[in-house]
């Protein structure tokens, strides 16, 4: 039987129906009453009893929701759901949670979005405001009726359907059968497989084999337009292009120093990006570079100093992007842009802690109406990929340092949406070596289902008009709690020392990704798990599903590996085996349905040559200088452009402080306004601490690209390099990872545009002695005839110290500000002589200690790159008149502002190409006679995009009425005393804080005992419930870590671990903890979610969810809010926080999206009385307040921490365990809470 429910939010918490009310008013331009959104979920296999528990406890919240069982009513009613095939994370946890409410296996549940509009509507404003919600890449208007079933339809295909006739057929006739397939290889490449399957296989070949050899041999997987041979380039005389000339020959000169003299290799684009590594290489100076073909990542050995001994580390580096899958579905695409970006480390058995995002777009603001045919609105993408983007990792736990997005027209045609990661991984812990024949392979993580056929492919072809529905199939859906358990088991050595290679499954599926693991493989496809029945081979094998690893283990470890990956909550199977065949074979259900040579699948299809033509850049272009008439007017104008205006309500959607290790945060300064150069991040050590951090910058302009693609690709490395010099590392042991992106080559002057590119990345890399080890390049960049930018983006990346590091806000009043001004020649390359000179002094002064802040010259130039230096602290200056008023506006890239006291400056000021800019001045620039205050930049500066991405929830001017303080201790009268407390961490789906918690209260000296629950079946669910409970019994201190159980679903964090520990064991279990012997129960971030859940706060108890009761709910601003904030002591009645001091404040690092508080006055005032109210969220000065700048998720009277009323239980949003030393070190203020060392304390009496 199937059973329903409507769930709508109580009316004080409908901020996401005024949202979404405000927003189709602007598209239908007219008013709408109310905008309604229900959550429908449909459940089956699940009694009427349980049905209603269900409903209680997982399907809606009952202090914050109402709970309907007729559907709603409005003037338009439109229901949404995922597409069948598609994986709705919703769905999936609600489905996990009513499994461990009833113990049962067979549970289905269906989610759908209802909305109920109310209104006078005009003829056509239903089909805008449907265009508007419904997504046909991957969502559909739903039918309001009752489900019928759950059940997927199976696929009509045959397994073994071969292409009769397929060897004789005419070139007509392949042509018409590549573009019924959607093939993207060319006519070429289907007569040299004809030919080939006639003379060496002597027979047709099957739809699967086809479709192999179209997935294998695309741009995406084989780079066929890098690896195609241009064979004349010609290059337009010019004023610009002498120094691409020059490039040339000396690429071609060193092309004869790499291969020989007598060797005559062909031009690539492949050649051009990886040459000067060759170069480098074969001079010996790359010593450090890990050379393995397995891994399809850049890789570096390095020391790293832990508990201040060196150790042999390797730190891998990877960029990716999404932009075909971004653009059809910007949530998914996003996400597993990011999604696949780690799992190229991660098949390294590299711990992927470090993550960086540049995105690109065409203005979001542009009108609904203007929206190009067969595409979705600029805003829908740019709001939802960056949701989808930070959504993934963040439930991952990987650290986001920095979040940048470039707006260009050209963007339209094609969406940008690339990241790059680090990793890192002890060099004993893993082994790299060849298969062999009998060697199994492990198929680990996700299920396969039909979500990405076709992505690879699809990512290779030019878009046009076609309508977003017909690319559905191509569309896949990540689920990061999976891909997390990987993370988790790839950390342990004992795992990663039985594999011998491992390769991930991005595009192409099993085909490619088993296939590519050895010369020789036998899959069989009835070994592989699916997400449901009716999948036919084809889908089986080139379904591009989501958080999955192919793994080749010895056949005698196969069984120990699959034991290891049970202990992570993982799903492993056996699926093919090593052969000595020198085929790739797939079998199904008693046939063969693919048996390919690897020798013909490597052959890559045909070869094919171009020619290319590059052309000279326009005179008085890109670095045009403008004529400033008003410079106060100019400045602040210059705020707002949309790529100097800031990003902050973009960038806070990303947890930035994950792992505790985040050196400087995204934004620093008193006021976090300050944006960083880039990420700075620390060794992730699971034990010990140390002082290496990987430092990753990078460096893009797509105006610059679109005048010159050769200067463009050579200031982004510049750029890169000089945001690394900026921070406070040394360039000269940087490395580099390029972006390419280009629109699709047809004409002779398209193929010149990467030429150039490629050619103004080598100039730089060969004058400047370093190399680009990895990239990625994408050349689909085309829709009708809009093409993207020319885009080349240099990530830099290399391991410093993070005591060295450098941050940007300008520090001290009185201090100078110092210019190193980097040059131009004639031909407007940057005289790079200069470049060395100043980045290697200024190293040298940071190693010294000597330079407090300083920021490389970003677009806008000087004036706004000043701009953002002062912000942080309310920090301006006395600007001299050593320059020219128009030279604060002009593009000065590889220019570095430099903040140092009087003397030092003095010293800076002998240096070749440097000024006085001025002198720092409190909240005013003052250039002549003009001052501009602070305030007047800043609001210029934040208002282009807050409409897109607000920095803040609406300030409802309320004042926090004063609680009382409560000094009293907590007296102890512990039956059990022991020097080091046992402290138990469970570990549910989707936890992500439980190392970083650990580590926390082992410094503070206690044990901890860590148990990952599992439940890939009931059996194995009700076994870990038993021994979470007798782990429990056996524990002083219960620690519920931070993360997003279950993924926040359905609609609400925590609720998966309140399924979980509300089982009569558990609660027994807690029972005895608390109240017999005396112990503590903390739980921070989604802890704190879980436990208010469960009662343990305020009520130190288990109760349930009462209407009336305290809950967590959604933050104010609809979305997450990751920054420091500053929270203040109220008691210290709780042994929790029994080493603070009553007022004392902290600044701690908050990561959440469910962090406000909500309680009735009357519950809050018995708080206080008994002292049970721990912390409150206050601003600067120490005052409790509901101003959003401070209390960021709206919490009722600013509460942050609350505990029990005997003080043993506390819940808390903000992340105490994430401080260190030289941890955040742009942030001010005080970010050690000693709870963790309170807690330990309590016990040791």
């Amino acid at each position: 039987m199937i059973q329903r429910i409507y769930v709508r939010k109580k009316k004080q918490y409908r901020q996401a129906e005024e949202r979404l009310k405000l927003k189709l008013e602007e598209i239908i331009k007219g008013k709408i009453e109310s905008a309604g959104i229900y959550n429908r979920y449909e459940v089956e296999g699940i009694t009427e009893e349980e049905f209603v528990k269900a409903t209680a406890t997982i399907f809606s919240e009952p202090p914050v929701d109402n709970i309907y069982k007729d559907a709603p009513k409005g003037n338009i009613i439109i229901g949404v759901e995922t597409l069948p095939e598609q994986f709705d994370q919703r769905a999936d946890s609600a489905k996990q949670c009513v499994t461990v409410l009833t113990g049962k296996d067979d549970v289905a549940v269906r989610y759908a979005a209802i909305y109920a509009l109310c209104g006078n509507f005009k003829k056509g404003d239903r089909e805008k405001i449907v265009k508007f919600l419904i997504n046909p890449a991957e969502c559909k208007e739903v039918d309001l009726g009752i489900s019928e079933d759950f059940e997927i339809k199976e696929s009509e295909e045959k397994t073994s359907s071969v292409i009769e006739g397929f060897t004789f057929m005419s070139s007509g006739e392949l042509q018409t059968l590549g573009e019924n397939l959607n093939l993207v290889m060319n006519i070429g490449d289907l007569k040299f497989i004809a030919e080939y399957f006639k003379s060496r296989e002597h027979r047709d070949p099957t739809i699967t084999e086809l479709l192999i050899l179209d997935t294998f041999w695309s741009d995406h997987i084989r780079h066929t337009t890098f690896k195609t041979n241009v064979k004349n380039i010609e290059i337009q005389d010019g004023k610009y292009t002498q120094p691409i000339k020059e490039a040339f020959d000396a690429y071609l000169d060193m092309q004869e120093e790499v291969y020989g003299k007598n060797r005559k290799h062909p031009i690539t684009f492949m050649d051009m990006a990886t040459l000067p590594m060759k170069a480098l290489q074969k001079e010996g100076k790359l010593e450090r570079l890990e050379i393995t073909k397995e891994v399809n990542a850049a890789g570096i050995r390095t020391d790293v100093e832990v508990d201040g001994k060196n150790e042999k580390w390797i730190m891998f580096f990877k960029n990716e992007t999404h932009n075909h899958l971004t653009e059809i579905d910007p949530f998914g695409g996003a996400a597993t842009c990011l999604g696949g970006c780690i799992r190229d480390p991660l098949s390294g058995r590299a711990y992927v802690y470090q993550a960086m995002r540049v995105s690109g777009a065409g203005d979001p603001h542009a009108p609904f109406e203007k929206t190009l045919e067969g595409k979705l609105p600029q805003m829908k993408i740019v709001t939802e990929s960056a949701k989808g983007f930070s959504s993934y990792g963040n439930q991952i736990g990987i650290t986001a340092g920095q979040a940048q997005e470039y707006y260009h027209d050209g963007f339209i045609a094609k969406r940008l949406e690339a990241g790059a990661v680090i990793a890192a991984t002890k060099e004993k812990d893993i082994i790299f070596e060849k298969p062999k024949e009998g060697d199994l392979v492990i198929l680990l993580g996700g299920r396969t289902g039909r979500d990405g056929m076709g992505g690879a492919t699809g990512s290779s072809a030019k878009r046009d008009s076609k309508k977003i529905k017909d690319f559905s199939s191509q569309v896949q859906k990540g689920n990061p709690l999976t891909e997390r358990k990987i993370q988790c088991l790839f950390r342990r050595k004992e795992v990663t020392k039985l594999i011998k290679k491992c390769n991930d499954f991005g595009g192409g599926g099993i085909a490619v990704a088993v296939g590519e693991l050895a010369d020789g493989v036998y899959i069989n496809l009835d070994m592989v798990q699916k997400k449901y029945e009716g999948l036919s081979g084809t889908e089986l094998a080139l379904a591009e599903s989501q958080e999955r690893m192919a793994v080749v283990v010895d056949r005698k470890n196969a069984q120990q590996f699959i034991k290891y990956a049970g202990e992570e909550n993982l799903e492993a199977s056996v699926i093919a085996e090593i052969t000595d065949s020198h085929r790739l074979v797939i079998h199904m259900k008693g046939e063969i349905i693919a048996d390919l040579s690897k020798d013909f699948i490597n052959t890559s299809g045909t070869r094919y040559c171009r020619n290319a033509k590059i052309i000279d850049a326009k005179e008085n272009g890109y670095f045009k200088t403008k004529n400033i008439k008003d410079i106060k007017k100019t400045w602040i104008d210059s705020m707002s452009e949309l790529n100097n205006a800031s990003q902050q309500g973009m960038a806070e959607h990303f947890d930035s402080t994950i792992g505790a290790n985040t050196v400087i945060m995204p934004f620093g300064g008193k006021y976090q306004k300050t944006p960083a150069d880039g990420s700075i991040v620390k060794i992730p050590l699971v034990k010990g601490t140390t002082d290496t951090a990987s430092y990753m910058t990078h460096g893009y302009d797509p105006y610059l690209a679109s005048w010159s693609p050769f200067h463009g690709a050579a200031y982004a490395i510049l750029l890169a390099l000089t945001k690394l010099t900026t921070l406070g590392s040394n360039w000269r042991n940087a490395h580099l990872t390029l972006q390419e992106y280009f629109k699709k080559l047809t004409s002779e002057q398209d193929w010149g545009t990467p030429a150039a590119a490629l050619l103004g990345a080598f100039y730089m890399e060969k004058e400047l002695g370093i190399a680009s080890l990895g990239g990625k390049d994408s050349m689909s960049g085309t829709y009708d005839d809009i093409h993207v930018p020319p885009t080349l983006i240099a990530f830099a990346v290399n391991i410093g110290k993070a005591s060295e590091a450098v941050t940007q806000e300008i520090k001290k009043e009185g201090n100078a500000l110092v210019l190193f001004k980097q040059t131009r020649k004639q031909d407007e390359m940057p005289d790079l002589e200069i470049f060395k000179k100043h980045a290697d002094f200024i190293y040298k002064e940071v190693q010294k200690g000597n330079i407090q802040s300083m920021k490389a010259v970003d677009a806008g130039g000087i004036a706004v790159t000043l701009a953002k230096m002062a912000f942080g602290n309310r920090i301006g200056a006395k600007l001299t008149d050593e320059i020219k008023a128009e030279e604060y506006f002009t593009n000065s890239y590889g220019s570095i502002i430099v903040e140092t006291d009087n003397e030092n400056a003095k010293r800076y000021l002998q240096e070749e190409e440097t000024v006085l800019l001025g002198t720092a001045k409190a909240g005013i620039f003052e250039i002549g006679t003009e001052k501009i205050t602070l305030e007047e930049l800043q609001t210029s500066y934040e208002k282009t995009m807050n409409d897109i991405f607000p920095q803040y929830a609406k300030d409802e001017k309320k004042d926090v009425p004063e609680l009382p303080e409560n000094e009293t201790k907590y007296k102890a009268n512990i039956k059990i005393h022991t020097e080091k407390p046992q402290v138990f961490i469970p570990v549910m789906p989707g936890t992500n804080c439980e190392v970083d918690v650990a580590r926390a209260f082992e410094k503070a000296g206690g044990k901890t005992d860590t148990f990952i629950l599992r439940n890939r079946d009931a059996k194995e669910l009700k076994e870990s419930v038993k021994e979470i409970a007798n782990r429990i019994r056996k524990a002083q201190i219960v620690m519920f870590p931070g993360g997003f159980s279950a993924g926040d679903e359905p609609d609400g964090s925590g609720k998966f671990i309140a399924a979980v520990f509300r089982n009569t064991l558990i609660e027994e279990a807690f029972e005895e903890l608390l109240h017999k012997r005396d112990g503590l129960v903390l739980g921070i971030c989604n802890g704190f979610q879980a436990i208010i859940k469960l009662g343990l706060v305020p009520y130190g108890e288990f109760k349930p969810l009462s209407e009336n009761a305290p809950t967590l709910t959604f933050n104010t601003i609809g979305r997450h809010v990751s920054k420091y904030v500053t929270t203040k002591i109220v008691s210290v009645k709780s042994p929790w926080l029994s080493l603070c001091k009553v007022g004392e404040l902290h600044n701690i690092a908050i990561s959440h999206g469910e962090g406000r508080l909500v309680a009735s006055k009357e519950q809050v005032l018995e708080w206080a009385k008994n002292g049970q109210i721990a912390t409150q969220y206050t601003d600067l000065e120490g005052k409790a307040t509901y101003d959003p700048v401070y209390n960021p998720n709206g919490s009722v009277y600013a509460i942050e921490g609350l505990t029990s009323k005997d003080g043993r239980v506390l819940g808390k949003m903000g992340h105490s365990e994430r401080c260190g030393t030289n941890i955040a070190k742009n942030i001010t203020g005080k970010k050690y809470q000693p709870i963790f060392e309170s807690g330990i304390k309590y016990f040791k009496g």
